[in-house]
Parts: C-alpha cells; structure tokens; sequence
C-alpha cells in the first residue's frame, strides 16, 4: 500500500520491553530513493536524542495503533552508536550502525548481502571531509520537504510531502504543492521523472512540462494512493509503470 511520510510521522517505535520513541523523519537513498533509516526521536527517555532504526528491522506494523515493532530491547537502542541523524550520515557510519545491531547491509553484492564493502571507522576516527563528500548518498525527508520543483518550462511549486509503498518502503512519489501556480492544488510526481537536483540549491528539475502537469490527473491528498490511479496517471504521461 502507498502511504504519506507525513501521515506516518509520530508513529511509535515499539522495543521489546517497551517504546524507544516516535518517527521523526525518514532517510533516503538519493540514487534509489529507498528508504534505509527512520530517525526515531526518543524524547526525554534519552534527553531527545535521535536514534537510526533500519527500515528492514521493522516488523510487521501495527496500523490502527500506529506502531513500528522491531526485535530489539531498549538497553540495545540505549548503547547503539550515537549517529548525528540531523547531519549527513557516511557509509562508514552505517557500517558502524550495521555490526552493532548485526542487520544486514543493503550495500555491496545485493541488498542483503554479508558483505561489507566500506570497513567501520575505528575507535576515534572520523572520516575526512573529502571522503565523506564522496559516500553521503542519504537525505532526511524533513530536509528536502520544501526544495522547489521546476518543469522543463519553468517553476511548478515545491516539495511538500512523499509517497512510499510500505511494501518495500521505495519513495514513489513526490508531492507537490502548487499553490503559487494551480491555486492551492497538490500534484505527483514519479522520482523516476527527476531530470537533476541541485541539493545545494534545494532545486530539482523534473523532464515533464507545465502544461502536462497543469492537465494531469486530479490528485486528492485525502484518499490513499491506489492502482487505478496510478494507472491513470502513468498512461495520461505515457510513462513506463514501475510495477510492470
């Protein structure tokens, strides 16, 4: 099922013995846009520190109580690496992140694999800032809500919320306030039309014209996401579907 990040902020994250805290963000895979990690806020349990939970450590959730259960106990969470989640977060933190908990990577031969290809920084190393430029590929859903989206002919809103299977928690896609432009109207747009981003800039340009998107299915942020839908959006662009 296709679900907002925004209506799944809040939602508890359930220990074993008991909650850790409350989804404070997801973050993402800019190249696959998968999203890896939910920064989960621990409030006063842990004077507000946030902690990394791996997507693929959720169990199955429990969507009328608004829990994400995972098979860990406080005590673990407590003693886990503490990983800036507001700040860039490198591949040798994850692999950090990934021999504490024992999850298996999603990064080197295939997503599963026991292979890491980046080593964990060792006790008191820091990565430089050259390296770390280069392995950051992961990006917090509270940071890019609000970059500015452009068509091929010219600027369309900006970014307000996403999209995501909780199948395989894929960023599918973008939603995109036009109030300055279509009166207030929301519209999506599939990351697989993202042309370029510039994150400096806080910019992304999509390869889809105004009059296209102007003309485009009507999106209603108040119902699900469902098939039909996205049926109708993807042959309205005649667009390959990513499900087929």
């Amino acid at each position: 099922m296709l679900r907002s990040t925004r209506s799944l902020g809040g939602f508890s994250i359930g220990a074993r013995d008991g909650e850790i805290g409350q989804v404070h963000a997801f973050l993402f895979d800019d190249r696959s846009w998968a999203i890896r990690y939910l920064a989960v806020d621990t409030g006063r349990w842990l004077r507000g520190r946030k902690v990394l939970i791996a997507a693929s450590a959720l169990d199955r959730p429990d969507w009328h109580a608004h829990v994400f259960p995972v098979e860990l106990t406080r005590q673990q969470v407590k003693d886990s690496p503490d990983i800036d989640a507001n700040r860039p977060v490198s591949k040798q933190r994850e692999a950090e992140l990934h021999e504490y908990y024992n999850w298996a990577p999603y990064w080197g031969t295939g997503y599963g694999a026991a292979v890491l290809t980046v080593p964990p920084l060792k006790e008191g190393q820091k990565p430089s800032d050259e390296t770390a430029r280069e392995d950051v590929n992961l990006r917090s859903t509270r940071e890019v809500v609000g970059y500015r989206i452009h068509a091929t002919d010219g600027q369309i809103g900006h970014i307000e919320d996403f999209i995501v299977s909780d199948e395989d928690w894929v960023i599918r896609y973008l939603v995109v306030d036009t109030r300055n432009w279509l009166g207030g109207r929301s519209v999506l747009v599939s990351p697989e039309w993202v042309a370029t981003i510039t994150w400096e800039e806080q910019e992304v340009w999509v390869d889809v014209s105004k009059q296209r998107i102007e003309d485009c299915p009507p999106y209603d942020p108040s119902a699900p996401v469902n098939r039909e839908y996205e049926v109708q959006m993807y042959d309205y662009y005649g667009r390959p579907k990513y499900w087929a």
